[in-house]
């Protein structure tokens, strides 16, 4: 599975974090910047970035983790992206459902909460990768409905 992954100066340390463990388990990960701890650097290209390899992408599975301080802003700039659902990730609980009920393509994290408290975002990434989507048809109908707006 490919997994981009990007986030601004608010994300930057737990985005490092993440992205060395998911390589130490095998995942194909992408990092898609910040590459650099920069105060002054905008979460909105990271996150076009993101969303734009995740839909592009010849893994049909691909996904992608973005961090923010708080998670909103990158969901909210990734979402402007037909085709991609991102959704704020707070527990293992929301990851889960995010996942089966909504085939969400992309993990928000916010790193002020997460940042260096593995056992926190670890379950969640884990728990995220791992979960299929349900394809339930009353999900399934709602992520065409999504799809077709804007």
């Amino acid at each position: 599975m490919k997994i981009y992954i990007g986030a601004d100066h608010g994300g930057f340390h737990l985005k490092e974090q993440v992205e060395m463990y998911l390589k130490q388990h095998g995942y194909d990960a992408e990092d898609e910047g910040n590459n650099i701890l920069d105060p002054d650097d905008d979460y909105p290209q990271f996150a076009a970035k993101v969303a734009t390899n995740v839909l592009s992408s010849k893994d049909s599975d691909a996904r992608g983790i973005l961090v923010c301080s708080g998670a909103q802003g990158v969901a909210i700039a990734a979402n402007r992206h037909k085709g991609i659902r991102a959704s704020v990730v707070w527990d293992a609980h929301e990851a889960r459902m995010t996942r089966n009920d909504n085939d969400s393509n992309i993990l928000c994290l916010p790193g002020r909460i997460m940042n260096d408290k593995p056992e926190l975002w670890q379950g969640v990434v884990e728990t995220w990768l791992a979960t299929p989507f349900s394809h339930a048809p009353r999900h399934r109908r709602r992520v065409e409905e999504l799809d077709k707006l804007g």
